[in-house]
C-alpha cells in the first residue's frame, strides 16, 4: 500500500501558500451545513474547535476532563518557539526550519517542518492579540530565551506557565463560540471507537464517564486531538488521564500508526522516589538557560553538594558539548545524564539523579532576577522536595514526557482514512526522532489555528458526503462491540489491580524501550508484555459497576489499549536497525557514544497498519527526501 503525503510541488518557501490557493473552498453559507467532531480540548483541539466554529462550521467538542481548561497542554512550562528574530541574533524562518529538522535527526518531512516554521510568527501575533501575557523586557517589548538545540533566543514565554496562558487563550476563543451556539461541549466523555461508513470517518462512540452510558455522534469529519502516549511508561510527566486510547481505537479501525518507537525522555524532571508514585513532575527546560548540570567527578562521592569543591565537580554537558553546553537537545542531555548515573556518579537516595545548579546565576544576576524568571518553578520544586533551589542545587533525572510518533497524516493532516484528521501530538508529522523544546505548543496551535481551517475545507469541497445518522448499522455494531468489551472487563474479577499491572508494564517499557534499546532486550520485552497481557485478561480486578463513575473501569480500558500498543512500539524499535534522535539502539552508535543513523536503509517513516486480532500489523514505508538540507551526522559539540 502506498502512503501519499500529498506534498505540494514548487519551491519549499512557496509550498504552503501555493497549496492554500489550490485547495477548493466552501462557500460561507454552505459551511453551516457541515458538522465536525473534535476529540480533545488542548491547544490543538481548543484552537481547532474555535477556528472552525468561527468560520461557520457546526462543531461538537469532546474532552475527558470536567472542563476544557484541564487539558494537559496547561502543564507546559517553558515557552513557544517563533522565528521573529526580535533579539537580532541571526534567527530566521530558515534557521528554525533547519534546527527542527536537525533536532529530529533528519527523520521528518521537509515540507511539514518548513510550514511549521512559517506559521510560528503568525501564532505569536495571534496570541498577543488574544492578550496572552508573554514576558516583556524593561522597555515593554516581547522577551525571548533560549531552549535546547538552538544557538539563538527564539522562545516566547510566560514565566513557567506558558502552556497555561496559551490554553486559556484558546479556551476563551472556544467558549466564545460555545456561547454563540456554534460549538457544543461534551465534557467527561471518552472516545471508545471511530465509526467508518463507506470508507469515510463519519462519527464516534463515546462513554459518558459520569453515568456510564454509551453515546453515539455522527458528523461529516472527525478531528482527533487527544495527545500522545507517554503514559505507556506509567511514570511520566503527563497527566494521569492522558492515554493512547483514542489514537489506538482509530488505529484498530484502519488508521496507520507512524514511528511509534520515537518517544521523548525529558532530561529535567524531579526524580522518582518509589512505587508509591503515580506520575512525575517536569522541571522546565528553560531552567537550563541559567542552571548548570553536574555530578561529582569521582564515582562513589556521596558528599552533599555544598561540600563538593569546584575541582571535584564534572559539568559533563559543558565539557562534552562546548558549543551548546547545557542547552543540547533533550535526547542528548537525557542519555548523558543516564550515562553518568550508570558510571556511579549519580546523586540522591536512589543514585539516579544529577544536579541542576543555579549558584553561579544567582551570584551573577541576583536572586530577585532569577525569581522573576523561574519563581513559580522553584516554588513547585520546593513544595515537592522540601528543598529550595536558591540554596541547594535541584536534583533532576530524565522521565517520559512526549511522543513524536503518532497516527500517520498527510500534508493536510488527514490520516489514511478519509475524513479522519489528526492534529497536535496525536500525529507524527513534524518532529522526526526528537522534538526540540518549545516546539510542541507551536505545532498544536499551528495545526488548530492555521492549517486545519484550510485543509478541512478542501476535503469537504472535493468529497461526496451522503447523509449519515447514528441509526446507521455501523454505529449499532460499534456500540455492541464496546459494550461486550466493557462487560468482559467487569466479569474477570481477578486479584490484581489495574495500577499494579500498569506499573509492571511501565517498568518493562522503561527498562527495555526507554532511553536506550537493544535487540535482545526488545525481544525479551515483547515476551514479557505478551505474558502480562494474558495475565491482565485473566486476573485484573475492576470493582464497582459500569453504569456509574468508575475510575478503575476507565483505567482498565486504557491499560488494555496500552498493552497492545506496547507491542507495536517494540516491533517498530526492533525493525529500525539504527540509532536516531530518541531511538538509541546500543548496537548502533559512534565511537564517542552518539546516535549513528543509517540513511541508506532507514531514511523513511515507519508505518504500521492493523490487520486484525492476533495478526501481525502490516509494515509500510514512506520515503523521506531531502532536497533543501544536507543529511549529516548530528553534532552539538
Amino acid at each position: 500500500m502506498q502512503f501519499d503525503a500529498k506534498i505540494p510541488g514548487g519551491p519549499l518557501e512557496e509550498k504552503w501558500n501555493r497549496h492554500r490557493f489550490d485547495l477548493k473552498l466552501v462557500n460561507p453559507a454552505n459551511k453551516r451545513k457541515f458538522e465536525i467532531l473534535v476529540i480533545g480540548t488542548g491547544l490543538a483541539g481548543g484552537s481547532a474547535s474555535a477556528s472552525l466554529a468561527e468560520l461557520g462550521y457546526h462543531v461538537k467538542t469532546f474532552c475527558i476532563q470536567d472542563s476544557p481548561r484541564r487539558a494537559h497542554s496547561i502543564a507546559a512550562q517553558g515557552g513557544i518557539n517563533a522565528a521573529k528574530n526580535y533579539q537580532n541574533d541571526g534567527d530566521s524562518i530558515w534557521r528554525l526550519f533547519y534546527d527542527t529538522i536537525k533536532g529530529g535527526d533528519f527523520r521528518s518531512r521537509e515540507a511539514n517542518v518548513y510550514r511549521l516554521a512559517q506559521l510560528s510568527n503568525d501564532i505569536i501575533d495571534h496570541c498577543v492579540a488574544q492578550g496572552i501575557p508573554f514576558a516583556r523586557d524593561y522597555g515593554g517589548l516581547l522577551d525571548n530565551r533560549s531552549f535546547g538545540g538552538a544557538q539563538v533566543s527564539r522562545t516566547f514565554y510566560a514565566r513557567g506557565q506558558t502552556g497555561q496562558q496559551l490554553l486559556l487563550g484558546a479556551y476563551g476563543a472556544l467558549m466564545r463560540q460555545v456561547a454563540a451556539g456554534n460549538v457544543e461541549m461534551f465534557p467527561r466523555r471518552e472516545m471508545l471507537d471511530l465509526v467508518i461508513v463507506n470508507g469515510q470517518a463519519r462519527g464516534i462512540v463515546v462513554r459518558n464517564l459520569i453515568t456510564g452510558e454509551i453515546e453515539t455522534y455522527a458528523a461529516d469529519a472527525v478531528l482527533l486531538t487527544s495527545g500522545g502516549y507517554g503514559n505507556i511508561y506509567y511514570l511520566s510527566t503527563n497527566a494521569e488521564s492522558s492515554n493512547v486510547g483514542a489514537c489506538f481505537r482509530g488505529y484498530k479501525k484502519g488508521a496507520a500508526c507512524a514511528n511509534p518507537c520515537f518517544t521523548q525522555i525529558h532530561p529535567t524532571c524531579i526524580p522518582h522516589t518509589g512505587d508509591h508514585q503515580s506520575k512525575l513532575t517536569l522541571m522546565s527546560e528553560s531552567l537550563r538557560n541559567d542552571g548548570r548540570v553536574w555530578v561529582p567527578r569521582n564515582a562513589g562521592d556521596f558528599r552533599d553538594a555544598q561540600d563538593i569543591p569546584e575541582s571535584d565537580r564534572l559539568y559533563f554537558l559543558e565539557e562534552k558539548y562546548p558549543s551548546f553546553g547545557n542547552l543540547v537537545p533533550r535526547d542528548v542531555a537525557s542519555r548523558n545524564a543516564k550515562d553518568q548515573c550508570d558510571a556511579g556518579r549519580g546523586i540522591g537516595l536512589t543514585r539516579c539523579a544529577v544536579y541542576l545548579d543555579f549558584t553561579d546565576a544567582i551570584h551573577r544576576d541576583g536572586e530577585d532576577i532569577i525569581e522573576k524568571k523561574y519563581g513559580n518553578l522553584f516554588e513547585m520544586y520546593e513544595r515537592i522536595t522540601d528543598e529550595t533551589p536558591y540554596k541547594t542545587p535541584m536534583m533532576i533525572f530524565p522521565a517520559s514526557h512526549y511522543t513524536m510518533g503518532g497516527l500517520w497524516v498527510d500534508y493536510n493532516l488527514m490520516s489514511n482514512i478519509p475524513g479522519f484528521f489528526v492534529l497536535g501530538e496525536a500525529n507524527f508529522s513534524d518532529h522526526g526522532a526528537n522534538r526540540l523544546g518549545a516546539s510542541a505548543l507551536m505545532q498544536g496551535l499551528a495545526d488548530g489555528y492555521f492549517v486545519i481551517p484550510y485543509t478541512i475545507g478542501g476535503y469537504f469541497a472535493g468529497t461526496d458526503l451522503p447523509p449519515v445518522t447514528t441509526e446507521h448499522a455501523a454505529f449499532n455494531d460499534s456500540v455492541k462491540q464496546e459494550q461486550e468489551k466493557i462487560q468482559k472487563l467487569m466479569e474477570i474479577q481477578g486479584k490484581r489491580t489495574v495500577d499494579n499491572i500498569f506499573r509492571e508494564l511501565g517498568k518493562i517499557m522503561w527498562e527495555y524501550c526507554g532511553m536506550s534499546r537493544n535487540e535482545k532486550g526488545l525481544q525479551e520485552a515483547m515476551q514479557l508484555i505478551q505474558n502480562l497481557r494474558g495475565e491482565f485478561w485473566e486476573d485484573v480486578l475492576v470493582p464497582g459497576n459500569d453504569k456509574d463513575f468508575n475510575k478503575s473501569l476507565e483505567k482498565a480500558g486504557r491499560l488494555a489499549d496500552s498493552l497492545e500498543f506496547a507491542e507495536i512500539m517494540i516491533n517498530d524499535a526492533l525493525t529500525r536497525n539504527e540509532s536516531c534522535g530518541s531511538h538509541f539502539r546500543l548496537e548502533f552508535q559512534t565511537e564517542d557514544g552518539e546516535a549513528k543513523r543509517d540513511d541508506d536503509k532507514f531514511c523513511h517513516v515507519s508505518i504500521w497498519q492493523y490487520q486484525g486480532e492476533g495478526q501481525q500489523p502490516a509494515f509500510h514505508k514512506e520515503p523521506l527526501t531531502f532536497e533543501n538540507v544536507e543529511l549529516s551526522q548530528r553534532s552539538y559539540k
